[in-house]
């Protein structure tokens, strides 16, 4: 079957399994970075892993009727986040994610600045009273929470924002297991470490967004956020409200993907700007010139090129979500392959954001790759940091616009250094986190 750009590989099961346990990353196929299909092959199960963009398009957005989320998906999404707006599938995906579009339009979003400022300003006050080493990913996290807190759920201060945190990395932390089990075929009910905490997050993380919708079903008050379109939210094909388990399905979805992403894209952006003092010097001259040396407000976030420039490319050397899944289910025929049902077909985004034959020097960190106007030559789907298809993610221009409002209040205000020069390892637990927390200290700069 190997032809032009494809190549087929084969791996032990026993090196898959042992691969996988110790960083899923470890586990993809080398030749991701240099080539365009690669086919996998363990046991007998064969997965194909594409890394050309026209092939990617191909995929995601020709053949996506074809396409599923897939076992694998379900297997490790499903227990928290059910048959939400991330893992449901058909009709049941699309009129869910209808009945939100209109929370991410770009009017309302540019009403959520004023939400993003302000919890960013009291990240840069809490770290003025630092006098330990910051755990960045963990202080992106909180910074991230509350906004996700403020403009979807309405400020609900009933949630215990360290406990829900706590409970989704209990939750990340054995995926490993899981996706290993999965690619080899192995039961579900094969035990596992961490099973148990991961099952006790996940009943506490839906039992307390279950008590946050019977508080609001029993106050009556509308607010015009995130839950309430969930509330209000009808099948337009059957005319069904959304069910209470169907809303914490979605909320969970945006609480976990829509904090948990913007925060590892913040923490990996820290640490690079902390390695590249002279592009954050840049930066800072930018947001002074933005904003006159006064605090930032919301009409000077748009401005802000280069500060959004340099989000981008940390995306592209560490995407958040770093593989896309999916699961032939109509057979259909990509880069002179005959992709059979059952197929487990992965975007590596990892692999395409550092390939050889689509990047200059692409470990090179250099955000001016996404100035304006500077990929206007760059396949559309050379950049995945917020998948690609029908299913882009909904958030990404919210995550975008967070991001830089974030950035903008905290570089002025704090010089980051990191505690260790032991270069970072990225850790696949289906976000890409860093395997060792990424400690750094905060020191007020002079000119702030």
């Amino acid at each position: 079957m190997a032809g032009d750009g494809l190549v087929e590989t084969k791996r032990s099961p026993l090196g898959l399994f042992a691969a996988i346990l110790r960083n899923p990353l470890s586990a993809l196929p080398p030749e991701i970075f240099r080539e365009r299909l690669v086919l996998a092959s363990v046991a007998g199960r064969q997965s194909l892993y594409v890394c050309d963009p026209p092939l990617i398009q191909e995929a995601l957005v020709k053949n996506a009727a074809h396409l599923g989320k897939g076992e694998i998906a379900r297997k490790v999404l499903g227990p928290a986040l059910g048959d939400g707006l991330l893992t449901a599938e058909g009709a049941h995906w699309r009129w869910q994610r209808q009945s939100v579009a209109s929370g991410f339009q770009h009017e309302k979003l540019v009403g959520f600045l004023p939400a993003m400022i302000g919890a960013a300003q009291e990240t840069r006050a809490r770290w003025e009273d630092a006098t330990s080493p910051l755990d960045i990913g963990h202080e992106m996290m909180r910074t991230t929470f509350a906004i996700i807190v403020e403009t979807m759920l309405s400020g609900s201060a009933d949630l215990d924002v360290g406990r829900v945190e706590r409970s989704i990395t209990d939750y990340l932390e054995p995926t490993s297991y899981v996706f290993a089990y999965s690619m080899l075929g192995l039961p579900e009910w094969m035990p596992y470490p961490g099973r148990t905490r991961a099952r006790e997050a996940t009943r506490y993380l839906r039992e307390s967004i279950g008590a946050l919708i019977g508080l609001r079903r029993a106050g009556g008050a509308r607010r015009g956020d995130l839950l309430d379109m969930l509330l209000d939210a009808h099948d337009p094909e059957t005319g069904r409200a959304m069910q209470d388990e169907e809303i914490v399905d979605n909320l969970l979805t945006f609480i976990t993907a829509g904090h948990e992403t913007t925060a590892l894209g913040l923490a990996w952006t820290l640490h690079l700007l902390s390695d590249h003092p002279q592009i954050e010097q840049k930066v800072l001259e930018e947001i002074a010139t933005v904003t006159q040396g006064g605090p930032l407000r919301p009409e000077h976030v748009a401005r802000l090129d280069l500060t959004r420039a340099v989000f981008q490319e940390s995306m592209r050397l560490y995407p958040p979500a770093p593989v896309i899944t999916r699961q032939v289910e109509k057979p259909f025929s990509l880069g002179g392959l005959s992709l059979g049902e059952g197929t487990v077909l992965y975007v590596p985004i990892q692999a395409v954001h550092r390939h050889e034959k689509l990047w200059d020097e692409p470990e090179r960190f250099d955000p001016a790759r996404f100035l304006p106007q500077a990929g206007r030559t760059r396949h559309r789907y050379a950049y995945l940091p917020f998948g690609a298809g029908p299913r882009i993610c909904i958030g990404s221009a919210f995550a975008t616009m967070e991001a830089v409002a974030i950035l903008a209040v905290l570089l002025p205000a704090a010089r980051l250094a990191r505690v260790s020069h032991e270069a970072p390892e990225p850790s696949l637990k289906i976000t890409l986190r860093p395997r060792k927390p990424l400690m750094m200290t905060a020191r007020r700069r002079e000119t702030a």
